[in-house]
């Protein structure tokens, strides 16, 4: 049965992703690859969240966890556009890509954890 909630979780997950980074990215009138670095950031935040809340079901840690953040979450796609940044001569854009991502995903997910153990 765990198979199914995780399934689910990332049936929402994949096209809030989707969404969310269309959304972000249309806003955006630049190289930088806003949209995965906003759900990739939020994946990170929910995920922390988890972490610091003890008293959350085996399942709900799964569908939220494993399958609609496993879903909405993205390190290909991170790659692919650092990658890409860099093939074009953004070499600037995709350090700030990484560093960036690297910083704001851990920042994040500390707080995350903070916010789940308060609650």
């Amino acid at each position: 049965m765990n198979w199914l909630v995780v399934v689910v979780g990332g049936m929402i997950g994949a096209p809030a992703r989707y969404l969310t980074d269309r959304a972000v990215q249309s806003r955006h009138d630049a190289v930088f690859p806003w949209g995965t670095f906003v759900v990739n950031v939020i994946g990170c935040l929910i995920l922390g969240t988890l972490t610091g809340a003890a008293s959350l079901s085996p399942d709900l840690r799964l569908f939220l966890g494993t399958g609609f953040c496993g879903a909405l979450t993205t390190y290909s796609t991170f790659s692919y556009e650092t990658l890409r940044l860099t093939e074009t001569g953004a070499g600037l854009y995709a350090a700030a890509n990484v560093l960036g991502s690297l910083v704001a995903g851990l920042g994040a997910a500390f707080a995350g954890v903070a916010i789940g153990q308060a609650v």
